[in-house]
């Protein structure tokens, strides 16, 4: 799959300590559920130009 926007950015996340534990607990969570290894990806909206 490939994405290709500006519309979004990767969220900046370091020192977001129980953000990340969230995540990291989602992951495994719906890995458990699925019987498949999970990544989230966080985005956070920004004010660019959608790409075509």
């Amino acid at each position: 799959m490939k994405i290709e926007t500006t519309d979004y950015q990767i969220a900046p996340l370091h020192e977001q300590e129980k953000v990340i534990d969230i995540i990291q607990q989602t992951e495994t969570r719906l890995a458990e559920l699925t019987g498949s290894p999970i990544t989230l990806i966080a985005y956070s909206k920004t004010e660019g130009e959608k790409k075509l």
